[in-house]
Protein backbone atom coordinates (compact mmCIF):
# COMPACT_ATOMS: atom_id res chain seq x y z
CA UNK A 1 0.00 0.00 0.00
CA UNK A 2 1.07 3.70 -0.86
CA UNK A 3 2.00 5.45 1.95
CA UNK A 4 -0.46 8.67 2.58
CA UNK A 5 0.58 12.17 2.41
CA UNK A 6 1.08 14.92 5.07
CA UNK A 7 -1.10 17.99 3.73
CA UNK A 8 1.48 20.97 4.72
CA UNK A 9 -0.74 24.30 4.10
CA UNK A 10 1.69 27.26 4.26
CA UNK A 11 4.49 25.02 3.73
CA UNK A 12 6.54 27.70 1.20
CA UNK A 13 5.99 30.46 3.81
CA UNK A 14 8.93 30.64 6.97
CA UNK A 15 7.77 27.62 9.43
CA UNK A 16 6.46 25.16 6.86
CA UNK A 17 9.05 25.22 4.38
CA UNK A 18 11.30 23.87 7.70
CA UNK A 19 8.51 21.66 8.76
CA UNK A 20 8.89 20.25 5.56
CA UNK A 21 12.50 19.66 5.40
CA UNK A 22 11.71 17.85 8.70
CA UNK A 23 8.99 15.91 7.46
CA UNK A 24 11.51 14.78 4.02
CA UNK A 25 14.22 14.16 6.90
CA UNK A 26 11.41 11.73 9.03
CA UNK A 27 10.97 9.61 5.61
CA UNK A 28 7.44 11.22 5.14
CA UNK A 29 5.88 12.00 2.20
CA UNK A 30 4.64 15.92 2.47
CA UNK A 31 2.37 17.76 -0.28
CA UNK A 32 2.56 21.65 0.09
CA UNK A 33 -0.52 23.63 -0.24
CA UNK A 34 0.60 27.82 -0.85
CA UNK A 35 -0.89 30.91 -2.16
CA UNK A 36 2.31 32.33 -1.86
CA UNK A 37 1.21 35.38 -0.39
CA UNK A 38 4.19 35.56 1.92
CA UNK A 39 5.87 32.20 0.94
CA UNK A 40 8.16 31.61 -1.67
CA UNK A 41 7.97 28.74 -4.19
CA UNK A 42 11.80 28.49 -4.57
CA UNK A 43 12.00 27.09 -0.91
CA UNK A 44 10.23 24.37 -1.45
CA UNK A 45 12.24 21.10 -2.30
CA UNK A 46 11.42 20.14 -6.48
CA UNK A 47 10.75 16.46 -4.81
CA UNK A 48 7.99 17.79 -3.01
CA UNK A 49 4.23 17.88 -4.58
CA UNK A 50 3.00 21.70 -4.64
CA UNK A 51 -0.22 23.24 -5.54
CA UNK A 52 -0.81 26.97 -5.17
CA UNK A 53 -4.40 28.04 -4.50
CA UNK A 54 -6.02 28.95 -0.52
CA UNK A 55 -6.94 26.56 1.99
CA UNK A 56 -10.52 28.52 1.99
CA UNK A 57 -11.10 27.54 -1.25
CA UNK A 58 -12.57 24.19 -0.85
CA UNK A 59 -13.01 22.63 -4.25
CA UNK A 60 -9.26 23.21 -4.84
CA UNK A 61 -8.81 21.59 -1.58
CA UNK A 62 -10.78 18.81 -2.58
CA UNK A 63 -9.42 18.02 -5.89
CA UNK A 64 -6.16 17.46 -4.47
CA UNK A 65 -7.37 15.05 -1.45
CA UNK A 66 -9.41 13.21 -4.26
CA UNK A 67 -5.96 12.56 -5.78
CA UNK A 68 -3.89 12.62 -2.80
CA UNK A 69 -4.80 10.12 -0.10
CA UNK A 70 -3.90 12.26 3.27
CA UNK A 71 -3.16 11.18 6.33
CA UNK A 72 -2.20 14.35 8.40
CA UNK A 73 -2.92 17.62 7.76
CA UNK A 74 -0.45 20.31 9.41
CA UNK A 75 -1.92 23.60 9.33
CA UNK A 76 0.60 26.71 9.18
CA UNK A 77 -1.66 28.92 6.43
CA UNK A 78 -2.24 32.28 8.26
CA UNK A 79 -1.84 35.98 9.00
CA UNK A 80 -0.04 36.72 11.96
CA UNK A 81 1.26 40.19 12.19
CA UNK A 82 -0.92 41.53 15.48
CA UNK A 83 -0.61 45.17 15.30
CA UNK A 84 -2.27 44.58 11.48
CA UNK A 85 -4.92 42.25 13.04
CA UNK A 86 -6.23 45.27 15.05
CA UNK A 87 -6.47 47.16 12.03
CA UNK A 88 -7.71 44.33 9.93
CA UNK A 89 -9.67 42.20 11.90
CA UNK A 90 -11.91 41.12 9.20
CA UNK A 91 -9.10 39.65 7.21
CA UNK A 92 -7.75 37.91 9.93
CA UNK A 93 -11.06 36.28 10.65
CA UNK A 94 -11.06 35.71 7.01
CA UNK A 95 -7.81 34.04 6.44
CA UNK A 96 -7.13 32.39 9.71
CA UNK A 97 -10.74 31.60 11.35
CA UNK A 98 -12.96 31.05 8.12
CA UNK A 99 -10.38 29.75 6.07
CA UNK A 100 -9.37 27.05 8.90
CA UNK A 101 -13.26 25.88 8.33
CA UNK A 102 -13.13 25.07 5.03
CA UNK A 103 -9.99 22.97 5.37
CA UNK A 104 -11.41 20.94 8.23
CA UNK A 105 -14.72 20.39 6.44
CA UNK A 106 -12.58 19.02 3.84
CA UNK A 107 -10.68 17.21 6.44
CA UNK A 108 -14.07 15.47 7.57
CA UNK A 109 -15.16 14.82 4.38
CA UNK A 110 -12.25 13.38 3.15
CA UNK A 111 -11.79 10.82 6.43
CA UNK A 112 -8.30 12.60 7.17
CA UNK A 113 -7.62 11.47 10.82
CA UNK A 114 -5.18 13.89 11.92
CA UNK A 115 -5.02 17.83 12.25
CA UNK A 116 -1.53 19.17 14.12
CA UNK A 117 -2.96 22.84 13.98
CA UNK A 118 -0.40 25.83 14.69
CA UNK A 119 -1.66 28.29 17.36
CA UNK A 120 -0.51 31.25 19.09
CA UNK A 121 0.56 32.51 22.44
CA UNK A 122 -1.41 35.08 21.65
CA UNK A 123 -4.87 33.07 23.09
CA UNK A 124 -3.31 33.40 26.64
CA UNK A 125 -3.89 37.66 26.18
CA UNK A 126 -1.92 39.08 29.43
CA UNK A 127 -1.64 35.63 31.47
CA UNK A 128 -2.25 36.35 35.16
CA UNK A 129 0.86 34.30 35.52
CA UNK A 130 4.51 33.88 33.84
CA UNK A 131 5.27 30.73 32.80
CA UNK A 132 1.87 30.55 31.59
CA UNK A 133 0.30 26.89 31.24
CA UNK A 134 -1.92 25.37 28.82
CA UNK A 135 -5.26 25.42 31.70
CA UNK A 136 -4.63 28.76 32.12
CA UNK A 137 -7.49 30.94 31.00
CA UNK A 138 -7.63 32.04 27.37
CA UNK A 139 -8.06 36.09 27.25
CA UNK A 140 -6.29 37.26 23.69
CA UNK A 141 -6.61 41.04 23.88
CA UNK A 142 -6.16 41.30 19.69
CA UNK A 143 -7.86 39.46 16.79
CA UNK A 144 -5.25 37.13 16.02
CA UNK A 145 -4.95 35.56 18.99
CA UNK A 146 -8.86 35.41 18.91
CA UNK A 147 -8.67 34.41 15.10
CA UNK A 148 -6.60 30.96 16.25
CA UNK A 149 -8.49 30.37 19.44
CA UNK A 150 -11.89 30.53 17.11
CA UNK A 151 -9.80 27.03 14.94
CA UNK A 152 -8.98 25.33 18.45
CA UNK A 153 -12.54 26.03 19.90
CA UNK A 154 -13.69 23.94 16.22
CA UNK A 155 -11.24 21.81 16.25
CA UNK A 156 -12.53 20.44 20.09
CA UNK A 157 -16.02 20.20 18.72
CA UNK A 158 -15.40 18.64 15.74
CA UNK A 159 -12.97 15.82 17.62
CA UNK A 160 -15.98 15.10 19.51
CA UNK A 161 -18.53 15.28 16.52
CA UNK A 162 -15.94 12.79 14.21
CA UNK A 163 -13.15 10.23 14.12
CA UNK A 164 -10.65 12.43 13.85
CA UNK A 165 -8.42 14.12 16.42
CA UNK A 166 -5.87 17.03 16.46
CA UNK A 167 -2.28 18.31 18.48
CA UNK A 168 -2.77 22.27 18.92
CA UNK A 169 0.73 23.86 19.45
CA UNK A 170 0.63 27.14 20.56
CA UNK A 171 3.70 28.65 20.02
CA UNK A 172 5.14 31.19 21.37
CA UNK A 173 8.50 34.00 19.66
CA UNK A 174 9.53 31.62 16.59
CA UNK A 175 12.85 32.51 15.29
CA UNK A 176 16.05 31.39 13.80
CA UNK A 177 16.57 29.31 10.58
CA UNK A 178 17.40 26.07 9.42
CA UNK A 179 21.06 25.17 11.21
CA UNK A 180 22.44 23.36 8.01
CA UNK A 181 20.94 26.39 6.16
CA UNK A 182 18.38 25.25 3.62
CA UNK A 183 16.04 27.49 4.75
CA UNK A 184 14.99 30.44 6.57
CA UNK A 185 12.78 33.53 7.36
CA UNK A 186 12.75 34.81 3.97
CA UNK A 187 9.43 36.49 3.98
CA UNK A 188 9.78 40.59 2.61
CA UNK A 189 8.72 43.25 5.19
CA UNK A 190 8.64 40.57 8.28
CA UNK A 191 7.91 41.94 11.77
CA UNK A 192 9.90 39.31 13.76
CA UNK A 193 12.28 41.00 16.29
CA UNK A 194 15.63 38.94 15.21
CA UNK A 195 14.88 38.93 11.90
CA UNK A 196 14.62 42.81 12.01
CA UNK A 197 17.59 43.11 14.25
CA UNK A 198 20.12 40.67 12.11
CA UNK A 199 19.10 42.78 9.24
CA UNK A 200 19.97 46.25 11.07
CA UNK A 201 22.83 44.32 11.91
CA UNK A 202 23.87 44.08 8.22
CA UNK A 203 23.18 47.08 7.25
CA UNK A 204 19.80 46.17 5.02
CA UNK A 205 18.17 48.37 7.45
CA UNK A 206 18.38 51.65 8.96
CA UNK A 207 18.41 50.58 12.61
CA UNK A 208 15.46 49.12 14.52
CA UNK A 209 12.53 50.38 16.38
CA UNK A 210 11.56 49.40 19.68
CA UNK A 211 7.53 49.76 20.35
CA UNK A 212 7.59 50.55 23.88
CA UNK A 213 10.11 50.75 27.05
CA UNK A 214 7.15 51.73 29.47
CA UNK A 215 6.03 47.74 30.30
CA UNK A 216 6.14 46.26 33.97
CA UNK A 217 9.22 44.22 33.06
CA UNK A 218 12.87 44.44 34.39
CA UNK A 219 13.90 46.91 31.56
CA UNK A 220 10.54 48.07 30.45
CA UNK A 221 10.76 46.39 27.13
CA UNK A 222 8.47 43.20 26.03
CA UNK A 223 9.63 39.61 27.55
CA UNK A 224 8.99 37.18 24.92
CA UNK A 225 9.74 33.23 24.84
CA UNK A 226 12.32 32.64 21.40
CA UNK A 227 12.08 29.35 20.40
CA UNK A 228 14.11 28.45 17.28
CA UNK A 229 12.13 27.10 14.38
CA UNK A 230 14.31 23.69 14.17
CA UNK A 231 12.97 22.68 17.33
CA UNK A 232 9.29 24.06 16.64
CA UNK A 233 9.15 21.65 13.24
CA UNK A 234 10.47 19.10 15.66
CA UNK A 235 7.64 19.57 17.71
CA UNK A 236 5.10 19.07 15.10
CA UNK A 237 6.75 15.41 14.13
CA UNK A 238 6.55 14.55 17.66
CA UNK A 239 2.86 15.37 17.65
CA UNK A 240 2.19 13.38 14.49
CA UNK A 241 3.44 10.45 16.03
CA UNK A 242 1.42 11.06 19.05
CA UNK A 243 -1.46 10.97 16.99
CA UNK A 244 -0.90 8.17 15.23
CA UNK A 245 -0.46 6.30 18.57
CA UNK A 246 -4.18 6.89 18.97
CA UNK A 247 -3.90 9.02 21.69
CA UNK A 248 -6.12 11.48 23.00
CA UNK A 249 -6.46 15.15 21.51
CA UNK A 250 -3.76 17.44 23.02
CA UNK A 251 -3.05 21.30 23.66
CA UNK A 252 0.60 22.17 24.38
CA UNK A 253 2.84 25.62 24.51
CA UNK A 254 5.71 25.17 22.70
CA UNK A 255 8.21 26.95 23.97
CA UNK A 256 11.63 27.04 26.25
CA UNK A 257 10.24 28.36 29.61
CA UNK A 258 12.14 31.36 29.75
CA UNK A 259 12.08 34.97 28.62
CA UNK A 260 14.43 37.44 27.28
CA UNK A 261 13.20 41.20 26.83
CA UNK A 262 13.31 43.11 23.29
CA UNK A 263 16.52 44.91 24.64
CA UNK A 264 17.94 41.35 25.47
CA UNK A 265 17.49 40.19 22.05
CA UNK A 266 19.02 43.12 20.67
CA UNK A 267 22.23 43.46 22.90
CA UNK A 268 22.76 39.68 21.89
CA UNK A 269 22.31 40.44 18.50
CA UNK A 270 25.26 43.34 18.41
CA UNK A 271 27.35 40.59 20.10
CA UNK A 272 26.94 37.95 18.13
CA UNK A 273 27.35 40.27 14.91
CA UNK A 274 29.44 42.64 16.55
CA UNK A 275 27.88 45.83 14.87
CA UNK A 276 26.36 48.51 17.14
CA UNK A 277 23.21 49.52 15.04
CA UNK A 278 20.50 52.01 15.38
CA UNK A 279 18.08 51.39 18.34
CA UNK A 280 15.40 54.00 18.12
CA UNK A 281 12.34 53.71 21.23
CA UNK A 282 8.87 54.60 20.01
CA UNK A 283 5.34 54.23 22.06
CA UNK A 284 3.46 50.79 22.72
CA UNK A 285 1.47 49.01 19.85
CA UNK A 286 -1.57 47.97 20.32
CA UNK A 287 -2.07 44.37 21.15
CA UNK A 288 1.25 43.62 23.07
CA UNK A 289 1.01 41.71 26.28
CA UNK A 290 4.45 42.95 28.32
CA UNK A 291 5.37 39.12 28.96
CA UNK A 292 4.70 35.44 27.47
CA UNK A 293 6.70 32.58 28.87
CA UNK A 294 5.68 29.42 28.54
CA UNK A 295 5.77 26.43 30.50
CA UNK A 296 6.61 23.67 28.12
CA UNK A 297 6.35 20.37 30.78
CA UNK A 298 3.43 19.06 28.65
CA UNK A 299 5.25 19.51 25.33
CA UNK A 300 8.34 17.50 26.80
CA UNK A 301 6.22 14.83 28.92
CA UNK A 302 3.18 13.74 26.35
CA UNK A 303 5.00 14.39 23.16
CA UNK A 304 8.50 13.54 24.22
CA UNK A 305 9.74 16.88 22.78
CA UNK A 306 13.11 17.56 23.47
CA UNK A 307 14.86 20.84 21.95
CA UNK A 308 18.45 20.83 20.68
CA UNK A 309 18.62 24.87 20.08
CA UNK A 310 17.48 26.47 23.12
CA UNK A 311 20.18 29.32 23.24
CA UNK A 312 19.54 32.83 22.23
CA UNK A 313 23.03 33.01 20.70
CA UNK A 314 22.53 29.84 18.27
CA UNK A 315 19.25 31.39 17.58
CA UNK A 316 20.75 34.42 16.49
CA UNK A 317 23.80 32.96 14.65
CA UNK A 318 21.56 31.09 12.41
CA UNK A 319 19.45 34.04 11.65
CA UNK A 320 22.63 35.96 10.98
CA UNK A 321 23.68 33.02 8.50
CA UNK A 322 20.67 32.99 6.62
CA UNK A 323 20.50 36.76 6.36
CA UNK A 324 23.90 36.78 4.88
CA UNK A 325 22.77 33.89 2.25
CA UNK A 326 20.17 35.96 1.09
CA UNK A 327 22.42 38.60 0.16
Amino acid sequence: MTRRHILVTGGAGYIGSHMTLALLGAGERPLVIDNLSTGSRAIVPTDVPFFEGNVGDADFVGRIMDEHPIEAIIHFAASIVVPESVTQPLAYYGNNTANARTLLECAVNHGVPHVVFSSTAAVYGEPDRTPVEEDDPTRPINPYGRSKLMVEWMLADIAQAYPFSYAALRYFNVAGADPQGRAGQSTPNATHLIKIAVQAALGKRSGLDVYGTDYSTPDGSCIRDYVHVSDLAQAHLDALDYLRAGKPSITCNIGYANGYSVLDVINVVKRVSGVDFEVRIKGRRAGDPAALIAANQRARTALSWTPRYDDLEQIVRDALAWERRLG
